[in-house]
């Protein structure tokens, strides 16, 4: 039996190692410290530093 979760897009996922995230009110966050998204999209391309960039993935969690 499979037993990973599904992310909100009813699809199986596993974890990307290195890759956390603490966006407890995104819906793809997992619970822990994981993002269930199948995959990530980061900008804006011109960003000069981590403080300039957003996770363009990030949906709100709906209730």
């Amino acid at each position: 039996m499979d037993t990973r979760k599904q992310n909100p897009e009813g699809k199986r996922y596993k974890h990307l190692k290195g890759v956390v995230c603490d966006v407890k009110n995104c819906a793809y966050h997992d619970g822990d410290a994981y993002c269930a998204a199948s995959r990530i999209a980061v900008g804006p391309s011109f960003a000069k530093s981590s403080g300039e960039t957003v996770c363009a993935t990030f949906k709100p969690k709906t209730l």
